[in-house]
């Protein structure tokens, strides 16, 4: 069964809920910034089992002390879905373990 997109309106209340994320053109994205290189890698790691465990795989970007992550669903013809959020929400609550702002 095919994932449907999500309304503006919707997306706009989802977001609401995730302090710090937004929408970039046709996808949800955020930024992180973290006390070192070594944390943000493992950050990385920690996001990457998350997303073979949901098999929804965001475009993720490590820098010195940053990860990004811009997600939509390719299934949903480039859409934003309830997968995206699914993912989003996941990140956000090991965020903190990784001392992620």
């Amino acid at each position: 069964m095919p994932t449907e997109p999500l309304s503006q309106k919707e997306i706009e209340d989802r977001l609401r809920e995730l302090p710090g994320w937004s929408l970039a053109g046709d996808r949800i994205a955020r930024t992180y910034r973290l006390s070192t290189h070594f944390a943000a890698t493992a950050m990385v790691v920690h996001i990457a089992r998350i997303q073979d465990e949901l098999n929804h795989h965001s475009d993720l970007t490590l820098g010195y002390n940053t990860v990004a992550l811009s997600v939509n669903t390719h299934d949903a013809g480039g859409a934003v879905t309830d997968r995206d959020f699914e993912l989003a929400s996941r990140v956000d609550a090991i965020a903190t373990t990784h001392g992620a702002a």
